[in-house]
């Protein structure tokens, strides 16, 4: 591993030194920091000549600043000849404007994917895109990974009794099922009608779940309307213990304040985007480190071995 290089923007530092431990190298030598009018300076400390190179930042909020360290940091690594720049984003920032949802909408993942390979990164890292299909947006290869193996652990740790896997709404189906068949438990769906941006309504939901203890799993958790709306019409229907798991904990709004007076009992979320302040607010929240599987990912990158594997 001596001929790789990471660097970390200001993003995610924290999951940048955990993954680099698990590699056994030193995190790079790079100072990523802003002037007084907010234009972004990058200033890469290292020789990186001849170099595989590795730049860990999610563009999660702010997410136009972490995006454009992003881009920054790549030309820097480019401009001083890194053989080649490879893209760990654990959280992909804009993946939920994958499509046109209204006339003179524009594709916004479309974009970000464009501007990420222009700037000269050779390869992406990323994990639990909202839409796996936003894979397609890039012509350059992406390895999408996907954090299940850690919140299945986790929740064979909990010891729950009379599971019930929940998707929150129809289109988190196939996710929910994959958990619901690993961990041997029921399935149930949550009919949900959206009546605008953040903002869920839920119908009725589709299964027995009297008596049960359910486990709702989604990719993320943004103002956690959704995840509370469906913990409390799962309470509504005689759930017992509700538990929630989602990849990236987003958290915006008043997310912390709607899950701590939620049914909820234990929420779950990874560390692709940095959330301790935000754990010392709310007690619900436990934070699951994936930092061993995305330096998984990049040991068995940097060794051209296969990273299929990892793709639960």
């Amino acid at each position: 591993m001596g001929m790789i290089k990471i660097f970390a923007g200001n993003s995610n530092q924290p999951l940048a030194r955990d993954l680099c431990q698990h590699l056994n190298v030193s995190l790079g030598d790079a100072k990523v920091r802003t002037f007084s009018d907010g234009e972004v300076l990058v200033e890469i400390g290292e020789n990186v000549r001849g170099r595989d190179a590795y730049v860990v930042q999610s563009t999660s909020s702010p997410a136009n600043d972490n995006l454009m360290e992003l881009l920054v940091m790549v030309d820097a690594l480019k401009r001083a000849s890194a053989a080649r720049i490879n893209a760990v984003v654990p959280y992909f920032g804009y993946a939920r404007q994958d499509r046109k949802v209204a006339p003179r909408a524009p594709i916004t993942a479309k974009l970000v994917a464009d501007l990420m390979s222009v700037a000269g990164i050779d390869r992406l890292l990323t994990m639990d895109l909202h839409a796996g299909q936003i894979q397609g947006f890039f012509d350059i290869p992406v390895d999408h990974l996907y954090a299940a193996p850690v919140m299945l652990d986790e929740i064979r740790r909990q010891n729950i009794t009379d599971l019930m896997v929940v998707s929150p709404d129809a289109g988190g189906t196939e996710r929910a099922r994959a958990f619901a068949k690993r961990l041997n438990a029921g399935l149930a769906i949550i009919d949900k009608r959206r009546s605008g941006p953040n903002v869920a309504e839920v119908m009725h939901i589709l299964g027995d779940v009297q008596g049960k203890n359910c486990v709702i799993i989604d990719d993320m958790i943004d103002t956690a309307g959704t995840l509370c709306a469906a913990a409390t019409a799962l309470q509504d229907q005689g759930a017992i213990d509700i538990y929630a798991c989602a990849t990236h904990g987003v958290l915006s709004g008043p997310a912390l304040q709607r899950i701590s007076e939620s049914p909820l009992k234990k929420v779950f979320i990874t560390d692709t985007i940095p959330t301790h302040d935000k754990q010392n607010q709310c007690g619900t929240l436990q934070s699951l480190s994936v930092s061993h599987l995305l330096a998984e990912a990049i040991r068995r990158t940097h060794n051209a071995e296969s990273v299929s594997s990892l793709f639960v």
